[in-house]
């Protein structure tokens, strides 16, 4: 079974009875989660367009998407979310996540993030007018998009290199570049030189961003327009 914990902003992590890690930043969950993938993946793309389609690596406690579902509704833009997890969390482990409270949360909002982890997998749902979500239980090796380049923004919140280096094998960023539309944006918590220059290998232009508490760096990597 996994454990339920609490990290320093007040927000819920799960540690993995499977690997031994846990799926957030100790130092804060959810101030990990707005640093990372909403001020620099989501905030960076809505400054081009107020529709986006958005890929994730890793749905874990749907922390991330439930993210963007309440900034689709606060910033008024159309986002379709596709998700990947090769071992989902159970409903019941994901009702004891804290984060439609620690977010303010209406209870519509948090029914929407209950949804998030018990509607049928493999099919698109429309959560809100401006939500859409889909969630595919395969693992990232064995993913492949079905039209190329529909992707905006991809969100790689898979576990470390040193938990499970398959998740960051080169392959998997030739992949990740074809899914991306020109000028399509792949943000991560994770800085390490090697994967930055297999990002670079792959064709993508690499920044290094300032990362969030607990973390010296993270990464933004953009395709061409």
């Amino acid at each position: 079974m996994n454990e339920l914990i609490s990290t320093q902003d007040g927000s819920h992590s799960i540690l993995s009875q499977r690997f031994g890690v846990s799926y957030h930043s100790r130092y804060g969950a959810i101030q990990e989660s707005r640093h990372v993938f909403i001020q620099a993946g989501l905030y960076f793309k809505l400054l081009q367009s107020k529709s986006l389609r958005i890929l994730e690596m890793g749905l874990g406690t749907g922390l991330n998407a439930f993210l963007v579902l309440l900034e689709s509704q606060e910033k008024e833009a159309n986002i379709y979310y596709e998700a990947i997890e090769a071992y989902p969390l159970t409903s019941e482990e994901a009702k004891e996540l804290n984060y439609p409270v620690c977010l303010g949360a209406n209870a519509v909002s948090s029914l929407l993030f209950e949804q998030l982890h018990t509607i049928p997998w493999e099919q698109a749902h429309q959560l809100t007018p401006r939500f859409s979500f889909k969630k595919n239980k395969i693992k990232i090796e064995d993913y492949s998009p079905q039209v190329p380049e529909s992707f905006d923004l991809i969100f790689y919140d898979a576990f470390s290199p040193t938990t499970q280096p398959e998740l960051w094998e080169p392959d998997i960023w030739h992949t990740l570049y074809k899914a991306l539309a020109p000028g399509g944006v792949l943000v991560t918590y994770c800085a390490k030189g090697i994967v930055k220059r297999s990002l670079r290998n792959a064709g993508f232009i690499v920044e290094s961003l300032p990362g969030p508490p607990g973390k010296r760096e993270m990464t933004r990597a953009i395709k061409a327009g």
